[in-house]
């Protein structure tokens, strides 16, 4: 008889894996739909389904519990080489994201990115491919210059990078096709909209 698998082991199996890849895919294909992950942390789970050893990864944070890094065997690097940088929102970025090539634009970095919560909060109005007319994604502890930050990040486009929203149990993709236009007021950051 099998056991059921610890809280803690739950993201490295494969059926576990193989959910949230499917909840990823439509997280990235409806933009600012939230989905909920259940079995565990979020980020641990995102990074045992995205990450193995052939991947490039950044945590200049710190973010990242030593044995899930152990169990990801991925090779650590600066997060200006990174294909994933795990950083955390609430701060403002602090590094330059890998934007790749022309030839090769698909290998721009993916930001996972830990907010306060998904679901409740500032609004962000989102537009773009996957969504019909807006999105509505309300979070809170995401700092105002990840925004200003990732439009210009992706002005260059197709160069440019995707996001990764998540809190302790959602998440939130933000791919670089999609505008984001965030009303500072609610965010208590001023009173201007912008466009990113």
């Amino acid at each position: 008889m099998n056991k059921p698998l610890s809280q803690g082991l739950l993201a490295w199996s494969a059926s576990q894996q193989q959910t949230v890849f499917r909840q990823l895919m439509r997280a990235f294909s409806y933009p600012g739909r939230v989905e909920t992950l259940a079995g565990g942390d979020a980020l641990t789970q995102t990074l045992a389904t995205l990450v193995d050893s052939e991947a490039t990864l950044a945590d200049p944070q710190n973010l990242m519990d030593t044995l899930v890094h152990q169990r990801l065997q991925a090779r650590m690097t600066a997060p200006e080489h990174a294909q994933f940088v795990v950083a955390n929102g609430c701060q403002p970025p602090s590094f330059e994201p890998c934007l790749w090539t022309l030839e090769s634009p698909e290998h721009g970095a993916t930001i996972l990115l830990k907010v306060t919560s998904l679901g409740k909060g500032a609004s962000l109005q989102l537009t773009g491919p996957g969504i019909a007319g807006t999105q509505r994604l309300t979070l809170t502890g995401l700092h105002p210059e990840w925004l200003t930050h990732r439009k210009v990040w992706n002005d260059g486009f197709p160069l440019g990078v995707d996001m990764i929203l998540m809190d302790a149990a959602h998440i939130a993709a933000l791919p670089r096709t999609t505008v984001v236009i965030c009303d500072t007021s609610e965010a208590t950051q001023g009173d201007t909209s912008w466009a990113m």
